[in-house]
């Protein structure tokens, strides 16, 4: 920083000259702990330049040193204040900004140089911070030359006046006679009043307003009264220029761009930039470039050096700003070191670093400096570093290392030469192979050479044994085996180690008999041979195989016997001359150059079979237009492998192509041959198959017509349904009539002449048949049904009588006849319903009225009167009749209105008579349904119980949804207790279900849900 532009109150600065030496003197006024650091003193002249520097520390006292306040010494201009126009050199000092110091005498810096010697001046000017000491100088000589009295003007214009940019100033003169005209000049032309120019009189004052002042105010003015005149001198400062952000030391490396910023008051200000106290220039060529935009200046350097480091100040009119920059070097990062190498003599060196920079560097070699020349290489792109020798010699060994300029590091490595061993393989086999045979044992030795003796290592995979050793020897190592098996076969690696290192792969081969073939599969099967085949072993033993022997045995025994007593060359074989229907096994051996292995696993057991005679009695069952079907018998002889079913294969007449009608086996003696075209003839011939092929084909004599013949009508009505057919009602009627009939015989159904509703009977007619069917029989069902059978104009027809019973209604009105003794007799009529058959007996009951339990009396009774014999005198009695038929008693029975009373002789008891009481009651569920898990598949159940008076009637519903005439659910009511019954319900059946009961006083409900679980 330069200190000439911070001299001022607690710096000051002097020079003087004397006897031909020159004296530069600094003299700070107060110290402060901010001002302790480095300090250079320049002197330069012409193009020849020196300096000193001392440091300076600055420590606390105890007794505050004097200041003085040098701007109290000058007065500021004010606009239109009596003391205004008077100048303001503290405006010219480049000050430091400092805590505000108790107020001082004013002292009248030009009263000093009035009356000082001129030898004194640069004193003055030192100790009051003066910069403008030239300028002062001028105007004092100016205004000593102008002290003159003047007869016009009884008071004249100061010397100088000074005033802000945009102030206002006053100029003014006292005449000593008010009627001398008087006129104002600014350079020499006169000043007429306006807005910016204004004229006052004030009794002999004539005073000059300058209003808004600019920069072309800033001039010399003069008065002229008469002949004479008075001038002075207006100085226009400029406000001046703060710094608002100031500058903020940075710290960067080097080749970084860097950018101090600063913010002044006001825009394109003048700014001054130095460095270390030298002002910068913003010259083109310059490495430092100045940007300004508006309020922000901008100091750039490109690419930041070491020596940029320095002290960077910018500099206002009113004010400025330091900081420090510092540039280092990057911290060098090693990306890739150097490594040490081990390398062959001949081979080449090839040394190779990276590092984080771009920077040069230098190799060394055991200290010395190593320069680039035809044997040696050195590379730089970028920030790898490489390091050549193409051929290396022994000389080469040593320690290298590379340092990068301008760093105080360098990347170290070794560098050894070797000369590696040899192994000597020479009286080895193809590949380095030794064959050893399983049992004998090994002893391998290997020549080596190397300097230094090299160390042996053998070494063979994960795998190690105690019966495998290695010998060293000083020229040899030795590789020893005891009792060699198959699993020692495989590589050995044997390593010599010395500084370079040689390895090799012997491979040992230890021969053995093979592994035993996989068990035989037989493939194909005779009357007394088969055919079998094998795979060879999967591990030949280290020697070819050279053929096999193969045995068997019956499947019960435990003696095998040989086969073969030469080597069977192929993977294929023929047992002959065994016995049918016994069960064998059959085994195999391989065998090599050493021996043979142990017999495979024995094949799955095989019994030798043979196929069938032909099938028998072979005939045309029926013929129509597109199809034929035959019949047979099965063969005369079937033999030990059974019968597996039959292949049936026709061809057309005039060729030989036999085609099969079945492409799986049939195991029936008949078969229906379909898609032939019509009036075409066909042969056929049929073949019986079992385990051991196919029997020799049965042909039919004679070529067959394809084309059908009419069978005429006939139906085969069992003998049952000659007669009437009777089923009590909810029975499952099925019956199945057998017809003749061809071609497409066309069977009708009839009820009692009328077509037959098929939602309510179900039939199914086949090319045979016709089946009729009723899941649940209803008296409704029954009548005569005629069945029909046409083939084209010929018709046979039948009829069926189905008669549905159920049980009888209850006789109509019983009656008592008379009574005398200890008899009764009753009489009654027949029931209206006889439930569809012939009444086939009554059953009557007794009750006594104080107990009304009641008694069978006569049962199976035909007649409708009877006489009710030795009841007991002074009982009264009531009596009900039950009518019966086929299917057994009627649900209800009549009773006789009126008791019987059987009287003592003598006085008649009259009793009193009672009304009846009334029983009726609407519907009420006592037990209701509850919510029910099911299983699917297996029978459900819901019930509830219900009472009321007359009996109701129960209905169920599914989701609201009636259930009626369905085959899933069967609905039972007894003493008042309803039961649903699903049958094998589904997760379909789920749902809420409910049950109903309705009579003539009112209905009732109830209703629960069920869900229908899948079993896992």
């Amino acid at each position: 920083m330069d200190l000439a532009s911070k001299a001022g109150k607690h710096l000051q600065l002097k020079e003087s000259f004397e006897r031909h030496i020159h004296t530069f003197e600094m003299q700070i006024i107060k110290a402060k702990e901010n001002y302790a650091g480095n300090y250079r003193c320049e002197v330069s002249y012409k193009d020849k330049f020196d300096s000193c520097s001392f440091d300076l520390e600055v420590t606390e006292s105890s007794q505050a040193a004097p200041s003085i306040d040098i701007r109290s010494a000058f007065k500021r201009s004010g606009e239109g204040q009596e003391d205004a126009g008077e100048l303001d050199f503290s405006g010219l000092l480049k000050r430091r900004e400092v805590k505000q110091q108790e107020e001082e005498p004013e002292v009248d810096v030009w009263d000093l140089l009035k009356n000082a010697n001129p030898s004194e001046y640069e004193k003055i000017a030192f100790q009051y911070g003066i910069t403008d000491l030239r300028g002062m100088l001028k105007r004092l000589k100016r205004m000593r030359r102008e002290v003159k009295k003047s007869a016009a003007f009884a008071k004249g214009l100061d010397p100088a006046y000074q005033v802000d940019k945009g102030g206002k100033v006053r100029f003014m003169v006292e005449l000593a006679d008010p009627t001398v005209e008087l006129k104002w000049y600014k350079n020499g032309q006169e000043i007429r009043p306006s807005a910016k120019y204004i004229f006052e009189h004030k009794g002999n004052q004539r005073i000059l307003f300058i209003n808004n002042c600019t920069m072309t105010d800033d001039a010399r003015y003069y008065v002229t009264a008469g002949d004479e005149k008075c001038s002075t001198e207006l100085f226009v400062r400029d406000p001046p220029i703060l710094v608002t952000k100031g500058l903020e030391d940075t710290s960067t490396y080097v080749g970084e761009r860097v950018e101090l910023s600063c913010e002044v008051s006001e825009d394109d200000a003048n700014v001054k930039w130095f460095r270390n106290g030298v002002e910068l220039s913003n010259d083109p060529k310059s490495r430092y470039r100045i940007k300004v935009e508006g309020k922000k200046h901008t100091l750039v350097i490109e690419e930041a050096a070491k020596n940029d480091t320095a002290t960077y100040s910018v500099m206002t009119t009113g004010g400025q700003s330091e900081a420090k920059l510092s540039v280092d070097l990057r911290p060098l990062k090693i990306s890739l070191a150097l490594e040490d190498q081990t390398v062959r003599l001949g081979q080449e060196i090839h040394l190779k670093c990276e590092i984080s920079e771009n920077v040069e560097g230098k190799w060394y070699k055991n200290g010395q400096l190593i320069e680039a020349s035809d044997r040696v290489k050195l590379y730089h792109k970028g920030r790898i570093h490489r390091f050549v020798i193409p051929v290396s010699a022994v000389d080469d060994e040593g320690e290298y290392m590379f340092v990068p300029d301008a760093y105080n590091i360098n990347i170290p490595c070794k560098v050894h030469i070797v000369d590696p061993p040899k192994l000597h393989l020479d009286g080895l086999g193809e590949n380095n192979t030794v064959t050893v045979v399983a049992g004998n044992k090994l002893r391998l030795e290997i020549p080596i050479t190397g300097e230094p003796p090299p160390k042996v290592f053998w070494s063979r995979g994960d795998k190690d044994s105690g019966r495998i050793r290695a010998e060293s020897y000083p020229d040899s190592s030795c590789l020893v085996i005891d009792a060699a098996e198959r699993e020692d076969s495989g590589p050995f690696r044997i390593t010599l180690k010395n500084e370079a290192g040689e390895a090799a792969l012997i491979n040992i081969k230890v021969v053995d008999v093979p592994d035993p073939p996989q068990a035989p599969n037989v493939t194909e099967v005779g009357e007394d041979w088969c055919i079998m085949t094998w795979e060879p072993p999967a591990n030949d033993g280290g020697s070819p195989i050279l053929g096999y022997f193969i045995e068997r045995k019956k499947k019960q025994s435990s003696r095998w016997m040989r086969l073969n007593f030469e080597l069977c060359k192929e993977t294929t074989f023929e047992p002959k001359k065994m016995i049918e229907g016994v069960a064998y096994e059959v085994r195999v051996f391989a065998v090599n150059a050493i021996g043979m292995s142990k017999p495979s696993m024995p094949s799955k057991s095989f019994v030798p079979l043979a196929v069938t005679s032909p099938p028998t009695l072979l005939a045309v069952d029926s013929v129509t237009d597109t199809s034929v079907t035959m019949k047979w018998r099965p063969p005369d002889q079937i033999g030990a492998a059974g019968l597996d079913g039959y292949v049936v294969e026709y061809c057309f007449e005039g060729t030989d192509e036999w085609i099969v009608a079945n492409p799986e086996l049939t195991d029936k003696t008949k078969f229906t041959i379909n898609g032939l075209p019509t009036g075409s003839k066909i042969l056929v011939r049929v073949k019986a198959v079992n385990a051991a092929g196919e029997s020799e084909p049965k042909y039919h004599p004679q070529p067959i017509l394809v084309k059908e013949v009419i069978e005429p009508p006939k139906i085969r009505l069992p003998r049952h349904l000659k007669q009437t057919y009777t089923r009590r009602v909810g029975e499952t009627v099925n019956l199945v009539i057998p017809f003749q009939g061809k071609p497409r015989a066309k069977v009708s159904w009839e009820k009692n002449g009328s077509p037959i509703d098929k939602n309510d009977i179900n039939i199914r007619n086949t090319e045979q048949d016709t089946i009729i069917f009723i899941r649940k029989a209803e008296r409704g069902h029954s009548g005569e049904y005629d069945m029909k059978v046409e083939v084209e104009n010929l018709v046979d027809k039948a009829t069926i009588d189905i008669q549905i019973v159920d049980r009888p209604g209850p006789p109509e009105v019983v009656t008592i006849e008379d009574v005398w003794g200890e008899n009764v007799n009753l009489s009654w009529k027949p029931p209206k319903d006889d439930g569809n058959a012939a009444i086939t007996g009554y059953t009557i009951q007794k009750a006594d009225k104080k107990s009304m339990e009641w008694f069978t009396v006569i049962e199976h009774y035909h007649r409708t009167s009877a006489t009710i014999n030795e009841l007991v005198i002074g009982n009264e009695y009531y009596f009900r009749v039950f009518a019966e038929n086929m299917c057994g008693l009627s649900e209800d029975a009549t009773m006789t209105k009126e008791s019987a009373l059987i009287a003592k002789d003598g006085k008649v008891y009259k009793y009193p008579v009672y009304d009846d009481f009334d029983f009726s009651e609407r519907p009420l569920f006592t037990q209701p349904l509850v919510n029910t898990f099911a299983v699917a598949g297996y029978n459900a159940t819901l019930n509830c119980s219900v009472r009321g008076n007359p009996k109701p009637k129960i209905t169920w519903m599914k989701n609201k949804v009636l259930i009626m005439n369905d085959p899933r659910y069967r609905m039972f009511s007894n003493q008042g207790v309803c039961t649903l019954e699903i049958r094998k319900p589904s997760p379909y059946d789920g749902g809420t279900y409910t049950c109903r009961a309705v009579n003539e006083l009112g209905e009732a409900e109830v209703d629960c849900k069920l869900e229908v679980r899948v079993t896992q």
